[in-house]
């Protein structure tokens, strides 16, 4: 039978078979935890590093400067932030904690799923159109027209990006409808002499 080296002065404890499955279990469950705790810490700590190319490769795509793909930017969205949070209306929907764009905080994104007949990616601005629409104009230059005049107007870029009322927030987005597929032309037939 093992016993347990006590501290000096103290009486040693025996171990049996029962104690060596409690002291196995307690260890199998405190090594789970600090795994899980590591995993979930390093998973936080990447999906908060927003990445370098944000404002280039989403800030373009949502002021329609760039070819709009989902797939695309499904993938570049889940590297980034983590999986979607949810799929609604036709989209796949990231949270963005800590994310900016132009100045201004972007607390979600969204990019469409395969049920639409358009392409499009959009987020979800922490302000006003009419303070994103100014902190746009700011950086980038690109001016929006009111094409509507209705109590809550969309306002619309020349290369079609949009923004609109969200609640108390702003969305923009781009949408675009998706590309043809190429036909493959019917096969030539050769003439017999």
């Amino acid at each position: 039978m093992m016993t347990i080296a006590a501290p000096t002065g103290a009486a040693t404890m025996p171990l049996t078979p029962a104690r060596r499955a409690q002291w196995r279990g307690l260890l199998g469950a405190a090594l789970t935890l600090a795994l899980t705790l590591t995993l979930t810490s390093q998973r936080a700590q990447a999906q908060t590093a927003i990445p370098t190319t944000f404002g280039t490769i989403v800030g373009n795509a949502l002021l329609c400067r760039d070819e709009i793909d989902n797939l695309y930017f499904y993938n570049y969205l889940v590297k980034a932030f983590g999986p979607a949070y949810k799929r609604d209306g036709g989209a796949y929907w990231f949270r963005t904690d800590g994310a900016n764009l132009w100045g201004v905080a972007i607390s979600e994104l969204m990019v469409s799923d395969d049920t639409s007949a358009l392409v499009f990616v959009g987020g979800v601005a922490e302000t006003t159109p009419e303070e994103l629409e100014k902190a746009i104009i700011t950086q980038v230059g690109v001016h929006y027209a009111r094409i509507d005049s209705s109590a809550f107007p969309v306002r619309e870029a020349k290369p079609a990006s949009r923004i609109v009322y969200f609640d108390t927030k702003s969305k923009i987005y781009c949408a675009k409808f998706k590309p043809l597929r190429p036909v493959q032309p019917p096969p030539v037939r050769q003439q017999v002499r």
